[in-house]
């Protein structure tokens, strides 16, 4: 099953699962409005938002492209890259379109399935980056700690039952998120504080017990980016501990610079994400406008600044990128 079909069947399920469920009120419409409280600087922060969104295209486009045309990126770590750098466009484009029409011409309206769907996508899609993000972990402590050829551990069947299983990774968590906010009562119109349809932005605005929706929630985060943590974390203790036992000071920087450009990666998507969490949780006092924010670039940070690490740091993209642009006729 290729990556496109996938997320088509992904897609239709959901719209199908929304449509049997057991609503019967009349679907509300909701109005993202915005970053209220920056009414007057909402232009300038949708350009910022565009021009992220247009490095995210740029880039991700740009490393996808490398590896599908250059034989010699056919292996474990660039293949990882890839679902990243996949996952990174899907995630930017399900949240950066709306959000600059809400910010730009002032397109408030979303209907109710399409506010349900975004949503499912806006925290589906982390997860998925979640699981890659531990599946090229995975990829450093093979390279570093084992004395089998890698290619002999992670050959071409391995590498893609863990593309599949990062793909459904926290779904079947994920899509009864939807499905009960779709047991909630609201009001026919309804106004949502975010350029786009969050989950919690969502259920706060319910006018039924939201009890269930709310430790769902907290449930899930805390499962998936906690088991997912764990593991990078087992994964680093033994690539540090192997290391440590390689003689040579050279040896032992260019071990360290093979998984240097991950744990960028690694601080670039948790760190703001878990800021952001922490925020939404216990930031009561942090004002609105800041919450909106710091959400909104959790989303569109990672796709953007993870094109520009590996492509710094890893040597291979780094001097193809610069044989792409630089070619002369």
């Amino acid at each position: 099953m290729t990556l496109v079909s996938f997320f088509s069947f992904l897609l239709k399920s959901l719209i199908m699962a929304l449509s049997n469920s057991s609503w019967r009120l009349p679907q509300p419409s909701f109005f993202p409005i915005g970053i209220l409280g920056l009414e007057e600087s909402q232009h300038w922060i949708a350009l910022t938002l565009g021009i992220l969104y247009l490095l995210a295209l740029v880039g991700n486009v740009t490393i996808l492209f490398i590896i599908w045309t250059d034989p010699s990126s056919h292996q474990p770590m660039y293949l990882f890259l890839s679902m990243i750098a996949t996952i990174d466009l899907v995630l930017a484009s399900s949240t950066a379109p709306k959000a600059l029409a809400v910010l730009l011409v002032h397109a408030h309206e979303i209907g109710y399935t399409i506010c349900l769907i975004q949503m499912f996508f806006i925290h589906a899609f982390p997860s998925m980056e979640s699981g890659a993000l531990v599946a090229m972990a995975l990829d450093c402590y093979v390279a570093i700690c084992h004395l089998f050829p890698h290619s002999t551990i992670l050959h071409t069947g391995v590498i893609g039952r863990i593309g599949m299983a990062v793909l459904v990774w926290g779904l079947p968590l994920l899509i009864p998120f939807p499905i009960l906010l779709q047991k909630l009562i609201f009001f026919q119109t309804t106004i949502i504080g975010h350029a786009y349809c969050e989950h919690m932005a969502v259920v706060k605005l319910a006018c039924s017990e939201t009890t269930v929706n709310r430790t769902y929630g907290l449930t899930v985060a805390l499962l998936v980016i906690g088991l997912d943590v764990l593991a990078i974390g087992v994964s680093y203790a033994h690539i540090l501990q192997g290391v440590l036992k390689v003689p040579g000071n050279e040896a032992r920087l260019k071990a360290f610079s093979t998984c240097g450009s991950h744990v960028c990666v690694i601080l670039v998507f948790y760190v703001p994400g878990m800021f952001s969490f922490l925020t939404h949780c216990f930031g009561h006092h942090v004002p609105h406008h800041v919450h909106v924010l710091l959400t909104t670039l959790y989303l569109l940070m990672p796709p953007e600044l993870n094109p520009l690490v590996y492509g710094v740091k890893i040597q291979q993209i780094h001097q193809r990128v610069l044989r792409v642009f630089t070619q002369k006729d």
